[in-house]
Protein backbone atom coordinates (compact mmCIF):
# COMPACT_ATOMS: atom_id res chain seq x y z
CA UNK A 1 0.00 0.00 0.00
CA UNK A 2 1.34 3.43 -0.97
CA UNK A 3 2.13 5.87 1.91
CA UNK A 4 -0.45 8.19 0.90
CA UNK A 5 -4.06 7.45 0.44
CA UNK A 6 -6.54 8.92 -2.21
CA UNK A 7 -8.73 11.09 -0.69
CA UNK A 8 -12.62 10.29 -1.17
CA UNK A 9 -14.74 13.56 -0.52
CA UNK A 10 -18.53 13.72 -0.17
CA UNK A 11 -20.68 16.19 -1.15
CA UNK A 12 -23.86 17.76 1.22
CA UNK A 13 -25.90 20.60 0.39
CA UNK A 14 -24.58 23.54 2.05
CA UNK A 15 -27.29 24.38 4.83
CA UNK A 16 -26.84 27.69 7.18
CA UNK A 17 -28.98 28.53 10.23
CA UNK A 18 -29.05 31.78 11.34
CA UNK A 19 -29.70 31.56 15.38
CA UNK A 20 -28.42 31.75 19.12
CA UNK A 21 -26.89 29.38 21.14
CA UNK A 22 -28.33 27.21 23.50
CA UNK A 23 -25.75 26.27 25.73
CA UNK A 24 -28.34 23.49 27.18
CA UNK A 25 -27.74 21.39 23.48
CA UNK A 26 -31.46 21.09 23.13
CA UNK A 27 -32.34 24.33 21.00
CA UNK A 28 -30.74 26.96 18.64
CA UNK A 29 -27.63 26.66 16.43
CA UNK A 30 -27.01 23.43 18.63
CA UNK A 31 -30.02 21.55 17.41
CA UNK A 32 -29.93 22.84 14.24
CA UNK A 33 -26.45 21.80 13.44
CA UNK A 34 -27.55 18.35 14.57
CA UNK A 35 -30.15 18.08 12.93
CA UNK A 36 -29.02 19.25 9.53
CA UNK A 37 -26.31 16.81 9.75
CA UNK A 38 -28.66 13.96 10.50
CA UNK A 39 -30.76 15.08 6.91
CA UNK A 40 -27.97 14.87 4.78
CA UNK A 41 -26.67 18.59 4.99
CA UNK A 42 -23.07 20.01 5.81
CA UNK A 43 -23.92 22.63 8.65
CA UNK A 44 -22.30 26.29 9.01
CA UNK A 45 -23.77 28.78 11.13
CA UNK A 46 -23.87 32.80 11.95
CA UNK A 47 -24.74 33.50 15.50
CA UNK A 48 -26.76 35.79 16.79
CA UNK A 49 -27.02 35.51 20.79
CA UNK A 50 -25.17 33.56 23.44
CA UNK A 51 -27.86 32.20 25.65
CA UNK A 52 -26.94 30.69 29.42
CA UNK A 53 -29.38 27.66 29.65
CA UNK A 54 -30.27 24.15 30.70
CA UNK A 55 -32.99 21.83 30.31
CA UNK A 56 -34.65 23.85 33.28
CA UNK A 57 -34.59 27.06 32.03
CA UNK A 58 -32.83 30.55 30.45
CA UNK A 59 -30.53 32.21 32.58
CA UNK A 60 -29.37 34.70 30.42
CA UNK A 61 -29.00 36.10 27.04
CA UNK A 62 -26.30 38.44 25.18
CA UNK A 63 -27.00 39.47 22.29
CA UNK A 64 -23.61 40.03 19.39
CA UNK A 65 -23.15 43.08 17.57
CA UNK A 66 -25.03 43.16 14.25
CA UNK A 67 -21.32 43.86 13.16
CA UNK A 68 -20.08 40.60 14.43
CA UNK A 69 -23.31 38.90 12.45
CA UNK A 70 -22.47 40.42 9.36
CA UNK A 71 -18.76 39.51 9.31
CA UNK A 72 -20.68 35.47 10.31
CA UNK A 73 -22.58 35.70 7.05
CA UNK A 74 -19.99 37.19 4.92
CA UNK A 75 -17.51 34.61 5.82
CA UNK A 76 -20.05 31.81 4.99
CA UNK A 77 -21.70 32.97 1.89
CA UNK A 78 -17.92 34.31 0.24
CA UNK A 79 -16.59 30.90 0.33
CA UNK A 80 -19.66 28.06 0.67
CA UNK A 81 -22.21 27.63 -1.81
CA UNK A 82 -25.15 27.94 0.13
CA UNK A 83 -28.26 25.81 -0.95
CA UNK A 84 -30.85 26.72 2.17
CA UNK A 85 -30.74 28.89 4.93
CA UNK A 86 -32.88 29.11 8.11
CA UNK A 87 -33.33 31.38 10.87
CA UNK A 88 -34.49 30.74 14.88
CA UNK A 89 -33.53 33.47 17.30
CA UNK A 90 -33.09 37.28 15.67
CA UNK A 91 -33.70 38.95 19.23
CA UNK A 92 -33.54 42.42 18.10
CA UNK A 93 -35.12 44.58 15.16
CA UNK A 94 -31.54 45.20 14.28
CA UNK A 95 -30.87 41.63 13.50
CA UNK A 96 -33.75 41.19 11.54
CA UNK A 97 -33.43 43.60 9.29
CA UNK A 98 -30.01 42.76 8.75
CA UNK A 99 -30.89 39.29 8.05
CA UNK A 100 -33.67 40.40 6.04
CA UNK A 101 -31.43 42.90 3.63
CA UNK A 102 -28.84 39.37 3.64
CA UNK A 103 -31.89 37.41 2.86
CA UNK A 104 -33.26 39.61 -0.46
CA UNK A 105 -29.95 38.46 -1.98
CA UNK A 106 -30.04 34.92 -1.83
CA UNK A 107 -30.60 32.84 -4.43
CA UNK A 108 -31.78 29.55 -2.34
CA UNK A 109 -34.50 28.39 -0.15
CA UNK A 110 -34.97 30.71 3.13
CA UNK A 111 -37.17 29.13 5.93
CA UNK A 112 -38.34 31.49 8.37
CA UNK A 113 -38.77 29.93 12.09
CA UNK A 114 -40.30 33.04 14.00
CA UNK A 115 -38.85 32.47 17.78
CA UNK A 116 -41.31 34.89 18.96
CA UNK A 117 -43.12 33.36 21.65
CA UNK A 118 -41.81 30.82 24.59
CA UNK A 119 -43.29 27.64 25.29
CA UNK A 120 -44.40 29.42 29.13
CA UNK A 121 -46.19 32.28 26.74
CA UNK A 122 -43.58 34.85 27.29
CA UNK A 123 -43.09 37.26 24.61
CA UNK A 124 -39.61 37.05 23.37
CA UNK A 125 -39.54 40.32 21.31
CA UNK A 126 -40.03 43.80 21.54
CA UNK A 127 -42.46 45.20 19.18
CA UNK A 128 -40.36 46.62 16.72
CA UNK A 129 -38.37 43.40 16.43
CA UNK A 130 -41.65 41.81 15.65
CA UNK A 131 -42.90 44.59 13.41
CA UNK A 132 -40.29 43.97 11.80
CA UNK A 133 -40.23 40.42 10.94
CA UNK A 134 -42.99 41.13 8.26
CA UNK A 135 -40.18 42.24 5.49
CA UNK A 136 -38.15 38.98 6.42
CA UNK A 137 -41.41 36.92 6.19
CA UNK A 138 -41.97 38.31 2.54
CA UNK A 139 -38.80 36.80 2.18
CA UNK A 140 -39.54 33.62 3.19
CA UNK A 141 -40.19 29.83 0.63
CA UNK A 142 -41.23 28.84 3.94
CA UNK A 143 -42.36 30.29 7.43
CA UNK A 144 -43.09 28.16 10.64
CA UNK A 145 -44.40 30.01 13.24
CA UNK A 146 -46.49 28.06 16.04
CA UNK A 147 -49.97 29.14 17.09
CA UNK A 148 -49.09 32.04 19.39
CA UNK A 149 -46.32 33.31 16.77
CA UNK A 150 -49.18 33.18 13.99
CA UNK A 151 -51.46 34.88 15.95
CA UNK A 152 -48.65 37.73 16.59
CA UNK A 153 -48.16 37.48 12.37
CA UNK A 154 -51.53 37.79 11.73
CA UNK A 155 -53.86 38.98 14.75
CA UNK A 156 -55.19 35.71 13.29
CA UNK A 157 -55.55 33.52 16.21
CA UNK A 158 -55.32 29.93 15.14
CA UNK A 159 -57.31 27.97 17.42
CA UNK A 160 -58.75 25.68 14.94
CA UNK A 161 -58.61 24.63 11.23
CA UNK A 162 -60.25 27.72 10.06
CA UNK A 163 -57.94 30.24 11.97
CA UNK A 164 -55.22 27.99 10.90
CA UNK A 165 -55.56 28.34 7.19
CA UNK A 166 -56.84 32.02 7.24
CA UNK A 167 -53.16 32.63 9.37
CA UNK A 168 -51.63 30.41 6.44
CA UNK A 169 -53.20 32.68 4.21
CA UNK A 170 -52.68 35.87 5.54
CA UNK A 171 -48.78 35.15 6.10
CA UNK A 172 -49.36 34.38 1.81
CA UNK A 173 -49.86 37.63 1.55
CA UNK A 174 -47.12 39.09 3.27
CA UNK A 175 -44.96 37.65 0.35
CA UNK A 176 -44.07 34.28 1.95
CA UNK A 177 -44.31 31.31 -0.70
CA UNK A 178 -45.52 28.75 2.05
CA UNK A 179 -46.90 28.72 5.56
CA UNK A 180 -46.79 26.08 8.27
CA UNK A 181 -49.12 26.85 10.89
CA UNK A 182 -47.64 24.12 13.89
CA UNK A 183 -50.72 23.05 16.47
CA UNK A 184 -48.19 21.50 19.00
CA UNK A 185 -48.83 24.90 21.36
CA UNK A 186 -52.49 24.27 21.25
CA UNK A 187 -54.10 21.88 23.49
CA UNK A 188 -55.65 18.73 22.53
CA UNK A 189 -55.06 15.19 22.04
CA UNK A 190 -54.32 15.47 18.60
CA UNK A 191 -51.51 18.58 17.14
CA UNK A 192 -53.25 19.97 13.87
CA UNK A 193 -50.27 21.13 11.48
CA UNK A 194 -51.45 23.16 8.36
CA UNK A 195 -49.62 23.91 5.30
CA UNK A 196 -50.80 26.48 3.33
CA UNK A 197 -49.13 27.28 -0.41
CA UNK A 198 -50.18 29.00 -3.24
CA UNK A 199 -51.80 25.71 -5.11
CA UNK A 200 -53.84 23.68 -2.04
CA UNK A 201 -53.81 23.96 1.79
CA UNK A 202 -52.38 20.57 3.33
CA UNK A 203 -53.61 19.76 7.30
CA UNK A 204 -52.51 16.59 9.16
CA UNK A 205 -53.57 15.54 12.68
CA UNK A 206 -51.03 12.99 14.45
CA UNK A 207 -51.21 12.17 17.97
CA UNK A 208 -50.00 14.10 21.01
CA UNK A 209 -46.53 12.82 22.36
CA UNK A 210 -47.17 12.82 26.16
CA UNK A 211 -43.96 15.00 27.11
CA UNK A 212 -42.67 17.61 28.63
CA UNK A 213 -39.43 17.39 26.31
CA UNK A 214 -40.54 19.17 23.28
CA UNK A 215 -37.49 22.05 23.82
CA UNK A 216 -36.11 22.84 20.54
CA UNK A 217 -38.56 20.87 18.76
CA UNK A 218 -39.39 23.63 16.26
CA UNK A 219 -35.72 24.13 15.45
CA UNK A 220 -35.12 20.66 14.66
CA UNK A 221 -38.44 20.80 12.12
CA UNK A 222 -37.57 24.00 10.61
CA UNK A 223 -33.77 22.96 10.16
CA UNK A 224 -34.81 19.28 8.98
CA UNK A 225 -37.11 21.48 6.36
CA UNK A 226 -34.30 23.77 5.34
CA UNK A 227 -32.05 20.50 4.56
CA UNK A 228 -34.47 18.92 2.67
CA UNK A 229 -35.43 21.66 0.48
CA UNK A 230 -31.29 22.11 -0.39
CA UNK A 231 -31.43 18.41 -1.29
CA UNK A 232 -34.14 19.07 -4.30
CA UNK A 233 -37.22 17.99 -2.44
CA UNK A 234 -40.70 19.83 -2.90
CA UNK A 235 -42.05 21.53 -0.32
CA UNK A 236 -45.16 19.79 0.68
CA UNK A 237 -42.77 16.20 0.74
CA UNK A 238 -40.46 18.14 3.00
CA UNK A 239 -42.58 19.13 5.40
CA UNK A 240 -44.03 15.73 5.24
CA UNK A 241 -40.86 14.11 5.85
CA UNK A 242 -39.69 16.87 8.72
CA UNK A 243 -42.80 17.00 10.64
CA UNK A 244 -42.56 13.07 10.75
CA UNK A 245 -38.82 13.26 12.01
CA UNK A 246 -39.54 15.54 14.73
CA UNK A 247 -42.31 13.54 15.93
CA UNK A 248 -40.10 10.67 16.43
CA UNK A 249 -36.95 12.90 17.65
CA UNK A 250 -39.48 14.33 20.46
CA UNK A 251 -40.37 10.59 21.43
CA UNK A 252 -37.64 8.86 21.64
CA UNK A 253 -36.00 11.88 23.83
CA UNK A 254 -32.84 12.19 25.67
CA UNK A 255 -33.42 11.72 29.33
CA UNK A 256 -31.21 14.56 30.41
CA UNK A 257 -30.83 17.05 32.94
CA UNK A 258 -33.28 18.17 35.74
CA UNK A 259 -35.64 19.19 33.55
CA UNK A 260 -37.84 17.30 30.88
CA UNK A 261 -35.14 16.20 28.33
CA UNK A 262 -33.71 16.82 25.26
CA UNK A 263 -34.80 16.41 22.02
CA UNK A 264 -33.40 13.45 20.26
CA UNK A 265 -31.78 15.01 16.78
CA UNK A 266 -30.36 12.16 15.92
CA UNK A 267 -32.77 8.94 16.27
CA UNK A 268 -33.06 8.79 12.83
CA UNK A 269 -29.87 8.31 11.75
CA UNK A 270 -29.46 5.56 14.98
CA UNK A 271 -32.45 4.02 13.64
CA UNK A 272 -31.72 3.53 10.48
CA UNK A 273 -27.96 2.25 11.43
CA UNK A 274 -29.82 -0.25 13.85
CA UNK A 275 -31.84 -1.82 10.59
CA UNK A 276 -29.88 -4.65 10.04
CA UNK A 277 -28.36 -5.65 13.04
CA UNK A 278 -31.93 -6.45 13.83
CA UNK A 279 -32.99 -8.35 10.99
CA UNK A 280 -29.77 -10.77 11.42
CA UNK A 281 -30.93 -10.83 15.35
CA UNK A 282 -34.58 -11.81 13.97
CA UNK A 283 -32.38 -14.45 11.39
CA UNK A 284 -30.52 -16.11 14.17
CA UNK A 285 -33.78 -16.31 16.15
CA UNK A 286 -35.42 -18.05 13.49
CA UNK A 287 -32.62 -20.32 12.59
CA UNK A 288 -32.22 -21.20 16.56
CA UNK A 289 -35.87 -22.27 16.28
CA UNK A 290 -34.88 -24.60 13.33
CA UNK A 291 -32.38 -26.16 15.18
CA UNK A 292 -34.18 -26.52 18.45
CA UNK A 293 -37.22 -27.42 17.06
CA UNK A 294 -40.24 -25.51 18.27
CA UNK A 295 -42.43 -27.86 16.29
CA UNK A 296 -44.81 -28.33 19.56
CA UNK A 297 -45.38 -24.32 19.49
CA UNK A 298 -45.97 -23.77 15.96
CA UNK A 299 -49.66 -22.38 14.94
CA UNK A 300 -51.59 -23.71 12.10
CA UNK A 301 -51.26 -20.10 10.38
CA UNK A 302 -47.41 -20.37 11.34
CA UNK A 303 -44.66 -18.88 13.68
CA UNK A 304 -43.52 -14.93 12.93
CA UNK A 305 -40.61 -13.82 14.48
CA UNK A 306 -41.02 -10.11 14.58
CA UNK A 307 -38.07 -7.62 15.16
CA UNK A 308 -38.23 -3.48 15.20
CA UNK A 309 -35.50 -1.55 14.89
CA UNK A 310 -35.07 0.44 17.97
CA UNK A 311 -36.97 3.65 17.28
CA UNK A 312 -39.71 2.20 14.71
CA UNK A 313 -42.55 3.68 13.67
CA UNK A 314 -44.22 1.77 11.30
CA UNK A 315 -44.20 -2.21 9.91
CA UNK A 316 -41.10 -1.16 7.33
CA UNK A 317 -38.93 -0.50 10.14
CA UNK A 318 -39.73 -4.00 11.46
CA UNK A 319 -38.19 -7.09 10.66
CA UNK A 320 -39.48 -10.65 9.55
CA UNK A 321 -40.19 -14.42 8.38
CA UNK A 322 -41.57 -13.84 5.01
CA UNK A 323 -44.06 -16.91 5.00
CA UNK A 324 -43.26 -17.75 8.41
CA UNK A 325 -42.06 -20.73 10.17
CA UNK A 326 -44.19 -24.01 9.17
CA UNK A 327 -44.15 -27.17 10.09
CA UNK A 328 -42.37 -30.15 8.27
CA UNK A 329 -42.36 -34.31 8.94
CA UNK A 330 -39.31 -33.81 11.27
CA UNK A 331 -39.76 -30.47 12.74
CA UNK A 332 -39.80 -26.69 11.34
CA UNK A 333 -38.60 -24.72 8.40
CA UNK A 334 -38.81 -21.15 7.80
CA UNK A 335 -40.60 -20.75 4.46
CA UNK A 336 -38.29 -17.52 3.00
CA UNK A 337 -35.79 -15.49 4.62
CA UNK A 338 -36.08 -12.36 6.65
CA UNK A 339 -36.89 -8.61 5.49
CA UNK A 340 -38.52 -5.66 7.16
CA UNK A 341 -42.06 -4.99 5.85
CA UNK A 342 -42.95 -8.53 5.76
CA UNK A 343 -45.41 -8.65 8.83
CA UNK A 344 -48.93 -7.72 9.24
CA UNK A 345 -50.84 -9.26 12.11
CA UNK A 346 -47.49 -9.86 14.71
CA UNK A 347 -45.82 -6.50 13.57
CA UNK A 348 -48.91 -4.40 14.05
CA UNK A 349 -49.27 -6.36 17.94
CA UNK A 350 -45.14 -5.60 18.72
CA UNK A 351 -45.78 -1.44 17.54
CA UNK A 352 -48.81 -1.03 19.02
CA UNK A 353 -47.25 -3.08 22.42
CA UNK A 354 -44.29 -0.61 22.40
CA UNK A 355 -46.85 2.78 22.21
CA UNK A 356 -47.36 1.13 26.30
CA UNK A 357 -43.61 -0.22 26.54
CA UNK A 358 -41.31 1.63 24.30
CA UNK A 359 -38.05 -0.94 25.04
CA UNK A 360 -40.25 -3.74 23.54
CA UNK A 361 -38.60 -4.64 19.93
CA UNK A 362 -38.99 -8.73 19.09
CA UNK A 363 -42.13 -10.77 19.46
CA UNK A 364 -43.24 -14.29 18.32
CA UNK A 365 -46.58 -16.11 17.50
CA UNK A 366 -47.25 -19.69 19.24
CA UNK A 367 -50.30 -21.39 19.43
CA UNK A 368 -52.28 -21.93 22.28
CA UNK A 369 -54.25 -24.97 23.95
CA UNK A 370 -54.11 -26.88 27.05
CA UNK A 371 -50.84 -27.91 26.97
CA UNK A 372 -49.61 -24.37 26.43
CA UNK A 373 -51.79 -22.81 29.37
CA UNK A 374 -50.28 -25.81 31.58
CA UNK A 375 -47.05 -25.08 30.46
CA UNK A 376 -47.51 -21.03 31.05
CA UNK A 377 -48.84 -21.71 34.43
CA UNK A 378 -45.81 -23.80 35.00
CA UNK A 379 -43.42 -21.34 34.26
CA UNK A 380 -44.92 -18.51 36.17
CA UNK A 381 -44.72 -15.94 34.03
CA UNK A 382 -46.66 -12.56 33.98
CA UNK A 383 -49.69 -13.61 31.15
CA UNK A 384 -52.18 -11.00 30.03
CA UNK A 385 -55.29 -12.08 28.52
CA UNK A 386 -57.89 -10.63 25.90
CA UNK A 387 -61.12 -11.88 25.02
CA UNK A 388 -61.74 -10.85 21.00
CA UNK A 389 -65.90 -10.61 21.85
CA UNK A 390 -65.24 -7.80 23.82
CA UNK A 391 -63.56 -5.42 21.02
CA UNK A 392 -65.87 -2.64 20.91
CA UNK A 393 -67.04 -1.34 17.13
CA UNK A 394 -65.33 1.81 17.74
CA UNK A 395 -61.94 0.04 18.47
CA UNK A 396 -59.29 1.73 16.22
CA UNK A 397 -57.46 -1.65 15.74
CA UNK A 398 -57.92 -4.81 16.84
CA UNK A 399 -54.16 -5.23 17.93
CA UNK A 400 -54.48 -1.29 19.44
CA UNK A 401 -57.11 -2.53 21.24
CA UNK A 402 -55.19 -5.72 22.03
CA UNK A 403 -52.39 -4.03 23.23
CA UNK A 404 -54.22 -1.47 25.85
CA UNK A 405 -55.79 -4.07 27.25
CA UNK A 406 -52.53 -6.34 27.80
CA UNK A 407 -50.42 -3.13 28.62
CA UNK A 408 -52.43 0.24 28.97
CA UNK A 409 -52.78 -0.44 32.78
CA UNK A 410 -48.75 -1.24 33.32
CA UNK A 411 -48.42 -4.55 33.58
CA UNK A 412 -45.43 -6.59 32.00
CA UNK A 413 -46.76 -9.97 30.45
CA UNK A 414 -44.37 -11.76 29.18
CA UNK A 415 -46.94 -13.52 27.28
CA UNK A 416 -50.07 -12.29 25.69
CA UNK A 417 -53.05 -15.38 25.39
CA UNK A 418 -55.87 -15.16 22.13
CA UNK A 419 -58.40 -18.02 23.05
CA UNK A 420 -59.45 -17.51 19.33
CA UNK A 421 -62.87 -16.61 17.79
CA UNK A 422 -64.78 -18.30 14.97
CA UNK A 423 -62.30 -18.11 12.19
CA UNK A 424 -59.61 -17.12 14.27
CA UNK A 425 -56.71 -19.61 15.72
CA UNK A 426 -56.06 -19.22 19.16
CA UNK A 427 -52.54 -17.83 19.50
CA UNK A 428 -49.82 -16.84 22.42
CA UNK A 429 -47.50 -13.81 21.58
CA UNK A 430 -44.51 -13.59 23.25
CA UNK A 431 -42.52 -10.29 23.53
CA UNK A 432 -39.47 -9.26 24.80
CA UNK A 433 -36.62 -6.36 24.94
CA UNK A 434 -34.25 -8.20 22.64
CA UNK A 435 -34.35 -11.31 20.51
CA UNK A 436 -31.43 -13.42 22.70
CA UNK A 437 -34.22 -13.32 25.91
CA UNK A 438 -37.19 -13.88 23.21
CA UNK A 439 -35.30 -17.23 21.72
CA UNK A 440 -35.13 -18.23 25.65
CA UNK A 441 -38.59 -17.56 26.24
CA UNK A 442 -40.00 -19.64 23.71
CA UNK A 443 -37.22 -21.95 24.06
CA UNK A 444 -38.38 -22.25 28.08
CA UNK A 445 -42.31 -22.89 26.96
CA UNK A 446 -41.70 -25.57 24.12
CA UNK A 447 -39.44 -27.21 26.71
CA UNK A 448 -42.62 -26.94 29.33
CA UNK A 449 -44.80 -28.46 26.47
CA UNK A 450 -42.91 -31.02 25.34
CA UNK A 451 -42.35 -31.99 28.97
CA UNK A 452 -46.14 -32.05 30.25
CA UNK A 453 -48.05 -34.92 30.86
CA UNK A 454 -50.49 -34.06 28.02
CA UNK A 455 -48.28 -32.71 25.59
CA UNK A 456 -48.61 -33.41 21.52
CA UNK A 457 -48.66 -32.61 18.53
CA UNK A 458 -52.57 -31.89 18.17
CA UNK A 459 -53.21 -30.27 21.83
Amino acid sequence: MSDTRVPAPTERPVVMTVAGSDSGGGAGIQADLKTIEATGGFGVSALTAVTAQNTTGVESTHVLPVGELEAQLDAVLDDFEVAAVKTGMLATADIVETVTDYAADLACPLVVDPVMVAATGDRLLTEAAEAAYEDLVAEATLVTPNADEAAVLTDVDPEDEAGARLAGQRLLSTGADAALVKGGHIPGAEVLDVLVTADHIETARHPRVDTDATHGSGCALSAAIATRLARGEPTVDAVGRSVAFMERAVRYHHDVGEGPGAVHHLVALRNEARREPTAEAVAETVRRFERENVRPLVPEVGTDVVGAAPYAEGPDETAAVEGRITKTLEGVRATRGVRFDASGHVARFLLSAREYRPGLRFAANCRFGDAVEAALDSLGWPVAEYDRAAEPDDADGTMDWVARQAFAGGDRPVAVVDRGAVGKEPTTKLVAEDAATLAERVLELNGAVASGSDADDGD
